[in-house]
């Protein structure tokens, strides 16, 4: 039977032409973070199963790939749980790996520690369109810094790095489940009863307020409660200050200092950056991590019809590892649906010099095969990108897929004579 030559399901061979504007991308997105001070680290791939089971990473814990024990440690025939079986798996994002590695390396660190993380992880998802069970994330996370400021650089290096990449007229919404929490506990609703809420306020964009009502009351909340939440986000739709409004309702439930925080972050990013995107106040955001604690944000691309990347603040992580929470803060960029979009339109790396082709005849001599290494080398110190490459029969043909990789000069060897 002959092997297969496909990839796993969900995975992906890389292509030349992309790999280049993968490799472009990076570059960008580490200059950039590293103009705003995050330096670069790694984490392995591979964690301790109990980490990524550690009630943190919502329904992503559903979809770990897992890996058996090896050796003597798997004894197939005595198991009777999970746990006999497994005891690691491949990381699903690349959150989990940063708290365990900063909590065991915090007294080597700095502080606050401002971290760039870029990795394949996994997810045993179902494969669509940009999403995919292997796939690279890129992640900013600023710990040991309990005030705005974080979430300020956060959302600046972010929407600094995206801009460079040419994307425009994109948002940023941001909300905080401290106000989430506040909205569900001034309608009425048990404490015990939030998640649940909020998985289906988080439909609100696809089935609007009527919707998310008629699902609550079908669930079988109090009628009152849903009534009084929902009447808090109808309140909203011609509110110009909707922060305002807010901390006026919500008085009673959440604290003034938590508002006016949020207020400055949004008024010190608006005084800071420039007109290709807008900073958007939504209510309705909720993301589906569970270790958030306080404000939450996700990048909205129109192009895509979804959303390209996003973070919060998870106070309460590094304390299940330590026993002492550590303030964290951190923001991913969705890198395959940004490629994915770069890719769909036509995008091309830019060069400081031309991409040339060098194709030789086969049989050149060893004086010649040294010449035109030496002008390859010359040329290369010019900035020119030089392929050097042996000339095929149908030479026209190979020209054609050349000029489609971005060749736009040619020059050509033969034994008998040089030709240019």
């Amino acid at each position: 039977m002959a092997l297969s030559k496909k990839p796993v399901t969900g995975m992906k061979d890389i292509l030349p032409e992309e790999m280049e504007i993968r490799d472009y991308v990076i570059g960008v997105i580490k200059e950039t973070y590293g103009n705003f001070g995050f330096t670069s680290i790694e984490t392995p791939c591979v964690e301790n199963i109990a980490n990524l089971n550690c009630k943190a990473g919502g329904e992503n814990e559903k979809l770990i790939f897992k890996i058996l024990k090896r050796g003597e440690k798997l004894r197939l025939a005595e198991a009777q749980k999970e746990d006999d079986l497994v005891d690691g798996g491949l990381r699903y994002d690349l959150t989990v790996p940063l708290v365990r590695y900063y909590s065991n390396h915090a007294n080597e660190l700095p502080s606050p520690f401002k971290a760039l993380q870029m990795g394949n992880v996994w997810r045993a998802d179902r494969p669509q369109r940009g999403r995919y069970r292997q796939f690279m994330q890129c992640d900013i996370d600023i710990l040991g810094e309990a005030g705005n400021l974080a979430e300020i650089e956060l959302i600046l290096a972010t929407t600094t790095t995206l801009g460079r990449l040419g994307f425009k007229n994109f948002n940023i919404r941001i909300n905080d489940r401290q106000i989430l929490k506040a909205m569900a506990a001034y309608s009425g609703f048990a404490e015990a009863d939030y998640d649940q809420v909020f998985i289906i306020l988080d439909k609100m964009d696809k089935i609007g307020i009527e919707g998310v009502e008629a699902e609550l009351l079908e669930a079988g909340y109090d009628e009152a409660c849903v009534n009084k939440y929902m009447e808090l986000y109808r309140g909203l739709q011609d509110r110009d200050d909707k922060v305002a409004y807010l901390a006026d309702r919500l008085s009673d439930v959440l604290s003034a200092e938590i508002m006016e925080s949020f207020k400055e972050i949004i008024d010190s990013v608006e005084a800071t950056k420039g007109d290709f995107f807008k900073l958007v106040f939504d209510p309705t955001l909720v993301r589906g991590m569970s270790y958030y604690t306080g404000t939450i944000f996700e990048i909205d691309m129109p192009e895509f019809g979804g959303s390209c990347g996003g973070g919060g603040r998870y106070d309460k992580m590094v304390g299940k590892f330590t026993g002492n929470d550590v303030p964290a803060c951190g923001f991913s960029i969705g890198f395959e649906r940004i490629i994915l979009l770069l890719l769909e339109s036509g995008f091309k790396v830019p060069k400081a010099g031309k991409k040339i082709a060098y194709l030789m005849e086969k049989g050149l001599s060893s004086d010649k095969l040294c010449e035109v290494m030496a002008q390859a080398q010359a040329e290369r110190e010019t900035g020119n990108q030089i392929l050097v490459a042996r000339m095929n029969k149908n030479k026209k043909f190979q020209k054609e897929q050349l000029t489609a990789q971005g060749y736009e000069e040619f020059k050509e060897f033969y034994k008998e004579a040089l030709k240019n």
